[in-house]
């Protein structure tokens, strides 16, 4: 179940989920409120930080968009504004709940921002942290897996192409085991949903060098021999 809201407020506009949030919106993209909560639970370093807060219904994973490249040393969290829904914050909350409806294992948007100041905007976003999950980087250096995990990643991400969702940065630190042996897929900023089927055999390739550049950066235990497997579960019953 989920009760989506949006808030307009001077300047910003804010979509959540009132199921999942029951913390006042406009505080819930602050790190600073979080903390003087003490509900903050840990952070991770990317391109930001990200960080890791208790909610009454799940632990949410808390980002502000930021650029990458060249480019983001210019100018590191400002984007072009056209539109409330074309902001980067809204796009990945709505695909996250198309996904999570197509049957994909994603987390659960929780809620997003976007805040305009002239011809720019700033956004922020709150998901699902998914628990007790590890991504295939950290699983792989520490073990093989078996040739039903990996049909289940190729049968999960035929799920997401089903779903007509071009995941851009499809590699394996964007996939997820939790404990359970569920797959999740993440991380789905400047991804988008599109026609045709060409870009399918995109991201299964993107996909492979993931694997092959970290089995020459960490030593990964993996093989030509798991991909195909992996592409065995992506293609059953086509």
């Amino acid at each position: 179940m989920s009760d989506i809201r949006n808030i307009p407020l001077p300047g910003q506009q804010i979509w959540y989920d009132a199921e999942l949030l029951s913390t006042a919106p406009e505080h819930s993209f602050d790190p600073d409120f979080w903390q003087r909560s003490g509900k903050v639970t840990g952070s991770a370093q990317g391109r930001g930080t990200t960080w890791f807060v208790q909610l009454e219904a799940c632990q949410g994973a808390l980002r502000h968009y930021r650029r990458g490249g060249l480019f983001g040393k210019l100018v590191s969290d400002h984007y072009l504004f056209t539109g409330w829904e074309n902001t980067r914050s809204a796009q990945e909350f709505e695909l996250l709940r198309h996904l999570a409806e197509a049957g994909v294992n994603v987390p659960r948007p929780i809620a997003a921002r976007a805040r305009r100041s002239g011809f720019s905007y700033q956004a922020d976003i709150l998901v699902e942290k998914v628990p007790n999950a590890s991504d295939l980087v950290d699983v792989l250096q520490k073990q093989a897996l078996s040739d039903e995990v990996y049909q289940a990643i190729g049968r999960m991400i035929r799920t997401m192409h089903e779903a007509g969702v071009n995941h851009t940065d499809l590699n394996i630190h964007n996939i997820l085991l939790d404990k359970a042996g569920k797959v999740w897929l993440i991380d789905f900023d400047k991804c988008a949903r599109q026609a045709g089927d060409g870009w399918k055999e995109a991201n299964l390739a993107r996909l492979l060098r993931s694997f092959r550049k970290e089995v020459d950066k960490r030593q990964i235990h993996w093989s030509l021999s798991d991909f195909k497997v992996l592409k065995d579960g992506y293609h059953a019953n086509l």
